[in-house]
């Protein structure tokens, strides 16, 4: 298992205070049976998942104005290319215009569940 961190660059406080400062919370990337699998935690679309290689399952927050918009959420999708992609902690976000952002990218796999 490997920390990463999870942390706001756009979106922050009235005060100006990110809702989630870098150094304070996590995602992980572990690995099950040969599969790895990225959990983002609350976070943006940050630098780090550029980095990522061999992910075949990650689970991105889609929610504002703690995490990602759909538009943060398909660049974070595409800089990991996960195999599959979990958009999770949605809310009341419109999910179906994160799917029409993917919809060209064919070797991500977007599943959408209601995990409520």
């Amino acid at each position: 298992m490997n920390a990463v961190p999870a942390y706001n660059i756009v979106h922050k406080r009235d005060n100006g205070q990110p809702f989630h400062p870098k150094g304070e919370g996590n995602g992980y990337i572990i690995t099950i049976k040969g599969k790895k699998i990225y959990i983002a935690g609350d976070t943006e679309n940050i630098p780090e998942m550029k980095q990522f290689k061999g992910i075949d399952i990650t689970f991105l927050p889609v929610n504002l104005p703690y995490t990602m918009t759909p538009e943060m959420a398909a660049d974070a999708a595409r800089a990991v290319r996960p195999k599959i992609f979990y958009p999770y902690h949605y809310g009341d976000t419109e999910i179906s215009r994160l799917t029409e952002l993917l919809k060209n990218d064919k070797d991500i796999e977007v599943r959408v569940r209601d995990m409520q």
